[in-house]
């Protein structure tokens, strides 16, 4: 799935200021003149992304950076570049605070599927409307995914999810193991056999992907350099680049 039922992004919230928003001010700033491409660094991407999609390009950078130490926040929910809980993130919603940059570095898309299990169970959709007699999984709170949907003019209640978790990577062996429907980034689905295109003349999930930091950090050498060796390697494995 491509994180298309509840796109998780770099929209960050304001939190409050006094000496502990001056200090984390100060830490900024000194990062920000690091002329040092090395030591730690944080990037957050969705469970899905870092799971199945960014292992190679992660690969490729401590290649590149060799005395970079990554790590690596596996979350669907919102870290907060503003207090450094990450350096960088990739994300499918563009950010909104002044003191954050973000660039548009490719496009993705998802289609429905399930596993062959699932259609011997339960058989195959026969169109759109025979989607509301059929089990949904859902990668976190189902009614975002039933509001997202319904303007697809897929109609679903949350008697169509039988299972859901907030972590996709489960949410993902839960389909594989035939438990329901869901979409899913089309180059994950390459990954693995056993899954069948459901409806293929339904339109694809069509989602931006966005790479965020601070910015008084891409000032800094080793944020920069990160920021864009990720800039160009996430579209080229994707084969598609964004605006």
């Amino acid at each position: 799935r491509a994180r298309t039922t509840r796109p998780t992004g770099t929209s960050l919230p304001k939190r409050g200021g006094g000496r502990a928003a001056a200090a984390a001010s100060l830490r900024l700033a000194a990062s920000g003149r690091s002329d040092l491409i090395e030591g730690p660094m944080a990037i957050t991407a969705s469970d899905i992304s870092s799971a199945y999609l960014l292992p190679p390009i992660f690969t490729k950078l401590t290649q590149l950076a060799p005395k970079l130490h990554i790590n690596i926040i596996a979350a669907n929910d919102v870290r907060d570049l503003l207090r450094r809980e990450a350096d960088i993130a990739i994300r499918h919603v563009r950010p909104t605070e002044p003191e954050l940059i973000a660039r548009l570095i490719a496009n993705g898309s998802g289609h429905l599927v399930c596993a062959q299990s699932y259609i011997d169970r339960c058989g195959l959709p026969a169109d759109i409307a025979d989607l509301s007699n059929h089990e949904f999984i859902s990668f976190g709170e189902p009614q975002q995914t039933i509001d997202y949907l319904q303007n697809m003019g897929i109609h679903l209640t949350k008697q169509n999810f039988k299972i859901r978790c907030d972590n996709g990577v489960v949410s993902w062996e839960m389909v594989r193991a035939g438990m329901g429907l869901a979409f899913m980034d089309s180059r994950v689905v390459e990954k693995f056999t056993g899954l069948v295109r459901v409806l293929p003349d339904l339109p694809p999930i069509e989602y931006p992907i966005w790479l965020t930091t601070h910015r008084e950090l891409h000032t800094s050498q080793k944020i920069r350099l990160v920021f864009d060796l990720l800039a160009k390697m996430i579209p080229n494995a994707m084969g598609r680049r964004g605006g």
